[in-house]
């Protein structure tokens, strides 16, 4: 991981400056490492986002996190996905017979940002979404639908062409909290045996445990939680009621992978939250201080990437 990149902005600078281990440079994602830091792209929270490859020019992210696939089941018994001013059904091509956007143009650019090193995954959920399963059985047809058609699958529509995501994460703010695990470990199944490494992750709102997929957090195994500090009681904002040690906890005893990560979330500007948003020195003095206390810490997620760099 190399940290030189020309899109860094202000506000990456200094969490970089201050937090980032760089004495250890890398060229490939490694999700072992405690300086990593993930990006969530795709809503244009500054209304000036870029293409999805401008960003993987900044060799200070080392994750891209496509938001959202925000309807789980459409028109035609599809996804849907809504990536704002760059892909969505309302302002390009569908599948036919579907609301699903073909936003396979970003096929070399998913392709580009993987070659710089950097994985690329795909979040499903969001605030606006309203996800959920009535069964396992649903649950697990659903991860065969992902699989397929943003994974290592083939033999239905691909949005994003022949570009192979690096995996999917689980951002789920509403809806019930049932299916879950069934769908990770059916995206686990997949994957075994597969040449390729595909991650799972989730986003969990601070306030322990998660009520919408906290469940699932401790049956199935993630790779790694970005967990917001933000919008909530115990976010940055609140250093009194900011709770990682409870979620290191957590890590190291109940989580299903005793070797997960577990990221400090937080807003990108003062725009990106209704609440929680710290200065960049402040944040990367919180990432200091989980580098030094908790060895389930794996680095920092910013919501969103436009705002990052519009710092």
């Amino acid at each position: 991981m190399a940290h030189a990149g020309i899109y860094v902005s202000r506000f990456l600078a200094l969490v970089v400056s201050v937090f980032l281990m760089i004495q250890n440079v890398t060229a490939v994602y490694d999700i072992t490492r405690n300086d990593n830091l993930a990006v969530y792209w795709g809503q244009d929270g500054s209304g000036k986002q870029k293409d999805i490859s401008a960003y993987c020019q900044d060799d200070t992210i080392d994750n891209i996190i496509i938001a959202f696939l925000d309807v789980f089941r459409g028109a035609g018994g599809e996804p849907e996905i809504n990536l704002a001013n760059t892909c969505s059904s309302s302002g390009g091509p569908v599948f036919s017979g579907t609301n699903l956007a073909d936003c396979s143009f970003m096929a070399p650019q998913i392709k580009a940002c993987q070659k710089n090193g950097k994985i690329v995954t795909l979040s499903l959920g969001g605030a606006d979404s309203r996800p959920g399963f009535s069964s396992d059985s649903q649950a697990q047809a659903f991860a065969d639908k992902i699989w397929n058609s943003f994974l290592g699958g083939s033999g239905a529509p691909r949005p994003f062409g022949n570009a192979v995501l690096d995996g999917v994460d689980l951002d789920i703010e509403q809806g019930a909290p049932s299916g879950y695990a069934a769908f990770v470990n059916q995206i686990r199944a997949h994957a075994k045996g597969f040449s390729k490494r595909f991650y799972v992750t989730a986003a969990p709102q601070c306030p322990f445990p998660d009520a919408n997929i906290g469940a699932a957090l401790n049956a199935a195994p993630f790779d790694a939680v970005y967990v917001q500090f933000y919008n909530n009681f115990c976010g940055l904002d609140q250093p009194k009621e900011y709770n990682f040690a409870t979620w290191d906890h957590w890590a190291k005893t109940t989580s299903a992978n005793k070797n997960i990560k577990v990221y400090i979330g937080a807003p990108a500007s003062k725009d990106a939250a209704g609440t929680g948003y710290v200065d960049a020195a402040t944040l990367a003095n919180y990432g200091r201080q989980a580098q030094k206390t908790w060895s389930s810490f794996g680095g920092i997620m910013l919501w969103e990437a436009s705002l990052a760099v519009g710092q």
